[in-house]
């Protein structure tokens, strides 16, 4: 590769036969650069927050032992069901430790039928404005203490595989990963980024199954396009373990899978829209998760996102699987402590436990619809 001539600061428009180029001048820097930027705030390099908060053994056994189980789930060779439950976002870590805690004894109780993996979600994309998310904002008011965020968001993650249960996120800014990823079993791309560029080749490179939602509108092409794209090899920009810019070069990820989370057309999660969407991810030519069965998230548009009407969505699906439908390999719900959501603000104001993004079911209907799950699942090995 040969070396630019012009260097970032020096004026490209120097003349080019002089061999040489003329610096900037402040005022003319001043003029074209950052005009709409008000602060660049370095971050702490991801190796070491990762060495002032390591995974350490015990945790690391679980992640790994997690991911192999959920691979296998999503590509057929076992018969259990993937159930990814939890908060729509986090934004209390003591309430979603205690999730954690009550999830885990379910878990234990469940785990011949079903590999439950919580929802970790950290990060929020937003159709227009609104709270991002934990990293973003942790402190819910407005001020931004991403340093604060990123830690914080790490202490979560360990706190939950301390208690004995995998973690699911989904992947929005393409740097966070580097500080939560290895403490990750289970990814998503959502909706709004499924056919994004940029998150198909984070995809690419991340160490766990990946579910790529279907569009907004419904569209489940790209959602397999995003698979297909996510299992290819990649070269990109990028940041190394130092916090410095880097090309990043992908081996691709072969776990990558379907979720089917309604549109604007209305809800997708019917057995002949199931068929539908396996039949455009056959068409893949990729095998495996993508092809073996898709995901579906109860919530969302195939929800309205109304926590009630999402219990019944998973009753309805639990009863067909009991009678012996095949190509559901997961469920995604949208649960916390109390039913429901309330506006965001400052956490000493909150109700706990309470979602501040969509609406949740409770912790009751949550641990009744598990139970339901595994039931449907024992049935199914009979019909």
């Amino acid at each position: 590769m040969s070396t630019p001539t012009t260097q970032p600061g020096l004026d490209p428009s120097s003349d080019p036969s002089s061999g040489t180029t003329a610096p900037l001048s402040p005022a003319m820097q001043a003029r074209t650069s950052d005009l709409r930027v008000r602060a660049l705030d370095p971050l702490p390099a991801p190796r070491d927050v990762l060495a002032e908060m390591p995974l350490g053994t015990e945790r690391g056994d679980l992640v790994a032992t997690s991911r192999r189980e959920v691979r296998d789930v999503l590509t057929g060779e076992d018969d259990r069901l993937l159930a990814i439950v939890g908060p729509c976002s986090v934004h209390d870590p003591v309430a979603a430790l205690e999730y954690a805690g009550r999830l885990a004894g379910v878990a234990r109780q469940l785990a011949d039928e079903l590999v439950v993996v919580m929802r970790v979600y950290f990060e929020k994309p937003r159709t227009t404005v609104g709270w991002k998310g934990l990293i973003n904002d942790p402190h819910l008011d407005g001020s931004h203490d991403v340093h604060h965020g990123l830690r914080l968001a790490r202490e979560v993650l360990l706190g939950v595989l301390d208690a004995g249960v995998p973690a699911a996120c989904e992947f929005l800014e393409p740097t966070s990963p580097q500080y939560i990823a290895d403490a990750v079993t289970w990814g998503a791309i959502g909706a709004r980024n499924a056919e994004s560029q940029v998150h198909r080749q984070l995809a690419s490179g991340l160490s766990m199954p990946v579910g790529f939602k279907n569009a907004t509108d419904g569209d489940v092409q790209i959602a397999v396009d995003g698979c297909v794209t996510a299992a290819s090899e990649h070269t990109f920009f990028g940041a190394d373990g130092a916090g410095r810019a880097a090309a990043v070069e992908t081996a691709g990820n072969p776990d990558c899978h379907v979720i089917l989370r309604g549109g604007r057309g209305g809800p997708n999660y019917q057995p002949a829209q199931v068929a539908d969407a396996l039949r455009v991810a056959r068409t893949s030519g990729l095998g495996g998760a993508v092809e073996a069965g898709v995901v579906v998230d109860a919530s969302h548009g195939n929800s309205g996102k109304d926590h009630v009407r999402q219990a019944e969505v998973v009753t309805e699906i639990a009863d067909r699987l009991a009678a012996g439908e095949q190509g559901i390999t997961g469920l995604m719900l949208e649960s916390f402590l109390q039913p429901g959501a309330q506006k965001p603000g400052p956490l000493d104001t909150l109700t706990y436990g309470q979602s501040i993004t969509d609406k949740c079911m409770d912790w009751n209907t949550t641990e009744r619809l598990l139970h339901h799950l595994a039931e449907a699942v024992r049935e199914r090995r009979t019909s």
